[in-house]
C-alpha cells in the first residue's frame, strides 16, 4: 500500500508541475489544462495537485509495514 501511494504522489507531483509549468510558460504539458471543467482555474487546480502529493507522501511515510 506504502508504494501505491508512493506512486499516487509523483503522479500529482508531476501533474501539478507540469500544471504550473504550462501557466508560467505556456508550454502544452500536462493534463490540468485539459480537463475542460477546469477552465480559468488551472493554477490553482496544480497547487492542489502539489498539496496532496505532499499529503501522500506524508501518509505512505506514516504506513507501517505489515
Amino acid at each position: 500500500m506504502k508504494q501505491v501511494l508512493e506512486f499516487l504522489g509523483v503522479i500529482a507531483f508531476l501533474q501539478g508541475v507540469a500544471g504550473l509549468v504550462h501557466e508560467f510558460t505556456d508550454w502544452d504539458i500536462g493534463l490540468v489544462q485539459r480537463v475542460g471543467f477546469l477552465d480559468n482555474y488551472e493554477m490553482y487546480a496544480s497547487v492542489a495537485l502539489l498539496v496532496l502529493s505532499v499529503a501522500l507522501f506524508a501518509v505512505a511515510e506514516s504506513r507501517t509495514p505489515g
